[in-house]
């Protein structure tokens, strides 16, 4: 094979690798379902994450009176962002999965019961989860980015006849927010490749179906889900057959890195883009 046929050839075996789904028992085939999972989990999370985060830092930073309370409460954040990520699988597991789950059942879906519909592991549960995780350090960040607003523009609007919270939504937020995607580049960074409370509230080694299909709601939440983190430790530590799989592990590693990659490029790109537009207003 010539320069071109062996380019050919591997560019080729990347398509299928990414296209494909696993078969014999993840050891060959693609990666396409922990790549779609992994994509899916990231955007929920950041969803849930964002608004939560920057509610909390902008409550703290601009109307909460700094006091004990608001010390003992960033403290308390701060202790959070150390907790291990086993610890927020094991309350997703009790709290969102067993009681919340069970509760939207008893509610909603009490013709499928016994058989659960959201009082098992799911996507949702799995973001809402990571989400948890990850909101100190959106939190911090976005304090840290509204700190850093000059007070000069909060007196000029204030000045112009601005009432507070039009200040911090037209002038404070847009002025921080090349900080606030700095919190969300963290956070993302984090949550995609965490792996241990996945595994308690609904990742699995094969998925039989994608938790996005064009079958309506189209956005089918209750669904468990593949995960490149699980998948790279299902293939490493759990596979009968370590040897045959170590091509797996180091190409769906690698993979992953990608992943997180151009996952945090495209969030620092929409940050530098938002720091130019509002540099003006920043300073």
């Amino acid at each position: 094979m010539n320069l071109a046929n062996k380019a050919v050839f591997f560019l080729r075996g990347i398509a299928s690798f990414v296209s494909q789904e696993p078969r014999e028992a993840n050891t060959e085939g693609g990666i396409f379902p922990a790549i779609f999972g992994t994509f899916i989990l990231t955007l929920l999370m950041s969803v849930a994450v964002m608004p939560f985060g920057v509610l909390a830092a902008i409550y703290l930073r601009e109307y909460a009176r700094q006091n004990w309370f608001t010390q003992t409460v960033r403290i308390s954040i701060n202790n959070l962002a150390g907790v291990p990520s086993i610890v927020f699988g094991v309350f997703g597991l009790g709290f969102l999965v067993y009681f919340t789950g069970s509760t939207i059942d008893k509610l909603f879906f009490s013709n499928s019961l016994p058989a659960p519909t959201f009082g098992t592991g799911g996507i949702l549960w799995a973001a809402l989860t990571l989400a948890l995780m990850t909101v100190p350090v959106v939190i911090v960040a976005t304090e840290e980015a509204l700190a850093a607003v000059p007070r000069g523009a909060r007196e000029g609007s204030l000045a112009l006849g601005g009432s507070k919270w039009q200040t911090i939504y037209r002038v404070v937020i847009p002025a921080a927010a090349p900080g606030i995607m700095t919190g969300l580049v963290l956070a993302m960074a984090r949550g995609a490749g965490e792996v241990a409370p996945l595994m308690l509230v609904g990742v699995v080694k094969l998925a039989p179906a994608l938790p996005v299909d064009g079958l309506f709601p189209f956005l089918h939440l209750d669904r468990k889900f593949m995960h490149l983190g699980f998948h790279i430790y299902d293939l490493g530590f759990q596979s009968p057959d370590s040897d045959a799989a170590q091509p797996m592990v180091f190409a769906t590693t690698l993979f992953l890195i990608a992943l997180v990659v151009l996952l945090n490029l495209g969030a620092i790109a929409i940050r530098e883009r938002l720091r130019r537009k509002y540099a003006v207003g920043a300073f």
